[in-house]
C-alpha cells in the first residue's frame, strides 16, 4: 500500500492550506493509499541550527517524511514565496527524505494565484532530487473558496483531489540515474 505525508505549511488553528490538503489526502484515500497529515503545529521544530544538538522533534519528523511513498507540500503565499515555517521543516529534512519520492505541490492564496510560491517550492524539491509532479493545485482567494470546511468551486475540488490521486499514482515512479549535480548540492 501506498503512504502519502502531508505537511501544511501553515500554523493557522483554521487553515485553508490544511483543509485542501485534507481534501488531497481524503481523495489519495479514495484510490488506496494510506494517508497522513503531518500537521507542524504538534512537532518540536526549533530553527534549524547544525551547532546547536537539541533538535527537538527533528528527527521524528524527517523519520516520517522519510516513511511515506510520497509526500504532498502544502503553503500559504507570504510575501510571494512559501511560509518560513515549511521552510524550517524542509531545512530539517534533506536526500534521505527526498531523493527520489514523488511531491506535489499546493498552494493557497488570500489573493491571486500563488504561481511563485508554487515555484519556489518546485525548486526546492528539485534540488533535493525529488521527483515533483506537473500536476499542482493553487487555491486563489482562500476566504471565499471555502464554506464549511470544503471547497465550493468544483474546478478547483477537481484540481486538488486530482493532486491526491496522482501523488498516489506516480509514488512508485523510478528515479532517473543520478546525474552530476546531484552530487554538487550537500549543504552548507
Amino acid at each position: 500500500m501506498v503512504t502519502v505525508a502531508a505537511i501544511p505549511g501553515s500554523l493557522r488553528e483554521r487553515s485553508y492550506t490544511r483543509l485542501a490538503l485534507a481534501r488531497a489526502l481524503d481523495a489519495a484515500e479514495a484510490v488506496g493509499a494510506e494517508a497522513e497529515m503531518l500537521d507542524l503545529r504538534t512537532f518540536d521544530l526549533p530553527p534549524l541550527n547544525p551547532d546547536v544538538d537539541d533538535r527537538g522533534d527533528a528527527d521524528a519528523f524527517a523519520r516520517r517524511v522519510r516513511g511515506a511513498d510520497a509526500v504532498l507540500l502544502g503553503t500559504p503565499t507570504y510575501h510571494g514565496s512559501y511560509s518560513g515555517v515549511l521552510k524550517n521543516a524542509l531545512d530539517h529534512c534533506g536526500f534521505d527524505e527526498f531523493e527520489g519520492k514523488t511531491v506535489g505541490l499546493l498552494g493557497v492564496a488570500g489573493g491571486a494565484f500563488p504561481i511563485t510560491a508554487l515555484e519556489h517550492l518546485r525548486s526546492v524539491c528539485r534540488a533535493l532530487d525529488a521527483w515533483v509532479l506537473p500536476h499542482q493545485a493553487a487555491v486563489p482567494n482562500a476566504s471565499a473558496a471555502f464554506e464549511d470546511g470544503a471547497l465550493v468551486d468544483e474546478r478547483l475540488e477537481t484540481r486538488v483531489a486530482t493532486l491526491g490521486r496522482r501523488v498516489v499514482e506516480y509514488a512508485a515512479i523510478e528515479p532517473d540515474p543520478a546525474t552530476f549535480e546531484s552530487d554538487q548540492n550537500v549543504g552548507g
